[in-house]
């Protein structure tokens, strides 16, 4: 039996703009026939791997995501004077990782041509087996051999390819399924998307010119949202290697960032930085399911944190009376409001 371990978080924020469409205007959704500001589970995602909290509890597990990594060793091999070995060593070990980006005629950025067309997630083992043959490959002044290029590690322990997988369309045996869902988190309430029309003012304007140096607009909108995360924990130990202390580190970082660390759109210009008001969480082995459906009639009044964490309580216990609760399912609750529950206690129940 599988044990998942689910997430249910509630988090206000005043008008901000956290996660912009390609229009600027914050993201919004149609969900019970209204419209409710949206933060996408990729934005959600990058906030949190990148974040000072995940770094600081698991430095050294953390994986890099990029496009660019032929660049970068074209570079170091190019500057240690290898010229076409550098070419040639450069594409040979990226399209390890994925297919090379297609060569643009007359292209401003040279070093383009090295980079892979889609974003890779590579571990920091692999990392550390391409920084070690590019020295190798400096220090002999020559190219890669085909048994030196195998640089993709099947048991690489990058705890946020563990947590949200790894596809890699070229080596498919180096796919990672993911062991982490993360769902777009939802404003439990309508919105209206608001525009702010600003002006910038010219620091040396003197009296005679005291007109705006620009002016511009942007969308802003508040709401309290729902966050859902759904974890295999059997899965993310498996993708860690058996390795039960850091799977424990990863439960408490992830908990910890999905609380307290905000999207980085347009922070400053709104400091939009808020932490979890309340959490639900669960752990057991029954099937997951989510609790939006506690929000598809949106909440309206002016108390509408307490109305959405009953609404939550309420769901789940209709939800457990209607398909029965099994015996080793378990619930800890935390409360800003009440004052029930402490992080300290969440990130216990959660990594155990």
């Amino acid at each position: 039996m599988t044990t998942f371990i689910q997430l249910h978080i509630l988090t206000a924020y005043a008008p901000s703009n956290l996660n912009r469409d390609d229009t600027g205007r914050p993201k919004t959704a149609i969900m019970g026939g209204v419209e409710r500001l949206r933060v996408s589970s990729q934005s959600l995602k990058r906030a949190w791997r990148t974040s000072e909290v995940f770094e600081g509890a698991l430095s050294g597990h953390i994986g890099t995501r990029t496009r660019r990594l032929g660049r970068e060793i074209f570079i170091k091999l190019d500057n240690a004077g290898l010229g076409k070995i550098a070419e040639y060593s450069a594409m040979a070990i990226a399209k390890q990782f994925g297919a090379a980006k297609k060569d643009e005629k007359n292209a401003k950025d040279l070093h383009a041509k090295y980079d892979i067309e889609q974003l890779v997630h590579i571990s920091p083992e692999e990392h550390q087996a391409i920084e070690d043959l590019t020295a190798v490959l400096i220090d002999q002044k020559r190219e890669p051999n085909e048994e030196e290029l195998k640089l993709l590690r099947a048991n690489a322990q990058a705890v946020d390819i563990a947590l949200f997988g790894r596809m890699l369309a070229s080596s498919p045996g180096f796919n990672v399924e993911a062991a982490c869902q993360v769902a777009h988190a939802l404003g439990v309430s309508a919105v209206t998307v608001e525009e702010d029309f600003f002006t910038a003012v010219d620091d040396l304007n003197g009296k005679e010119d005291s007109g705006s140096a620009h002016m511009g607009e942007q969308g802003f909108a508040s709401a309290l949202f729902y966050s859902y995360i759904c974890i295999s924990r059997d899965l993310l130990l498996e993708n860690l290697g058996g390795n039960e202390e850091l799977v424990q580190r990863t439960l408490r970082a992830l908990t910890e960032t999905a609380l307290t660390v905000s999207p980085g759109g347009k922070q400053n210009s709104f400091a939009s930085r808020a932490w979890a008001s309340y959490v639900m969480a669960e752990k057991g082995a029954q099937q997951p399911r989510a609790l939006s459906v506690a929000f598809f009639s949106p909440v309206r009044g002016e108390d509408q944190q307490t109305q959405a964490i009953t609404r939550l309580q309420q769901q789940q216990q209709k939800f457990t009376r209607a398909y029965g609760l099994q015996a080793n399912e378990h619930r800890y609750e935390m409360n800003v409001e009440s004052g029930d529950g402490t992080l300290q206690e969440l990130l216990n129940f959660v990594s155990q």
